[in-house]
């Protein structure tokens, strides 16, 4: 089995997932997201309009001649796709040109839309938007699990998912552990997952960007919340099913939010997108009598947006926003949407 070490033995979960879900064969290299789970891109175009919108605003504050999309972990490049068809018009037709780069580990889908920009790391020297929809929950992550002891031991996992402890945690998982997600002296049984990857893997796509904004999308916690068994789980056909490292299943875990960028704003998915201008509000019912298709589409756009901006659903996904080079501090926000607008001047049209 692919997770299994040269003496048969098993190794630790970074390196399982890391083999099962991008070595050769593997699940992400095999199929896109869309044919497992159901993401905001996936779920409505206006999750791509508003992301378009967002572009706008950061080009309008950048007032550069040219901004850049970079699309972090672009599946098929349904995103990307969809953000270079309405970059034009988002913009202005006097707007700045916009280029779009699909970034991902898989072979470019066929019949990719000829204005994305197929690679494998986010360009260097970027400027305009960089976002990455339910990128590091799929970064690997190694798992600590506090033994008998007391003490934090590494879990290993075997092929089959059966799992067994390992070393104690030491060196700059240790520290890690213990600035964000504290295991020594915890009750037996009590497991972390060891964000330290997805922090670097954020830093450095983040120092990608030359001016712009840095956006992560993901189901997340802080420190004062952290789940106590961890959040490993799988996915297979829209099912969510036990975590096996063998490469029939997607291996996500929730994102440690407050480690990944301490000083950025976090938002629910909900406020930022209504800030974009996606509102679930349903049509007057006047315009049913007046204009019956144009009511039927008005109802499935609001049908739409509540479902990428519910409660228990899509709409909880974070937004962390990271500004680079665009000014104000956003921790002088007073509010969510004060924090956008700190962010990206105008974006919520309060100002």
């Amino acid at each position: 089995m692919a997770n299994e070490t040269a003496d048969g033995g098993a190794r630790g979960w970074r390196a399982a997932a890391e083999s099962a879900l991008y070595g050769r064969d593997g699940f992400y290299l095999r199929s896109g997201p869309a044919a497992h789970f159901r993401t905001s891109v996936h779920a409505s175009p206006l999750f791509a309009a508003a992301v378009a919108r967002l572009l706008a605003a950061t080009a309008e504050a950048l007032g550069a001649d040219a901004v850049d999309f970079v699309d972090m972990a672009a599946g098929r490049g349904e995103l990307a796709a969809a953000v270079a068809g309405a970059g034009a018009g988002a913009c202005g037709d006097a707007g700045p040109a916009v280029r779009v780069y699909a970034v991902e580990r898989a072979a470019p889908p066929p019949g990719l839309d000829p204005r994305v920009a197929w690679c494998a790391r986010p360009p260097s020297g970027a400027t305009g938007l960089l976002f990455a929809n339910e990128w590091l929950d799929n970064v690997p992550v190694d798992v600590a699990e506090a033994g008998e002891d007391g003490v934090p031991r590494y879990v290993r996992v075997h092929g089959d998912g059966t799992e067994e402890p390992g070393d104690p945690v030491t060196g700059e998982d240790a520290a890690w552990l213990a600035r964000w997600w504290p295991l020594a002296g915890a009750e037996p049984g009590t497991r972390a997952e060891i964000g330290r990857p997805r922090d670097e893997a954020w830093r450095e796509a983040v120092g990608s960007l030359a001016r712009g904004l840095a956006v992560a999308v993901d189901y997340g916690h802080t420190r004062a919340r952290r789940p106590p068994f961890g959040t490993l789980t799988g996915f297979r056909d829209g099912r969510e099913v036990r975590p096996v490292p063998d490469g029939s299943c997607d291996l996500t875990a929730h994102v440690a939010l407050d480690s990944l960028a301490p000083r950025a704003v976090r938002v629910p998915q909900r406020t930022a997108l209504r800030a974009l201008g996606v509102t679930g509000a349903r049509p007057p019912l006047t315009l049913a009598g007046t204009d019956p298709a144009g009511y039927v589409r008005a109802l499935a756009r609001a049908g739409e947006a509540a479902e990428l901006t519910a409660a228990g659903g899509l709409g909880d996904f974070t937004w962390v926003l990271q500004p680079v080079g665009l000014g104000p501090d956003p921790l002088a926000a007073f509010d969510a949407l004060d924090a956008l607008d700190a962010l990206v001047p105008g974006l919520t049209g309060r100002g």
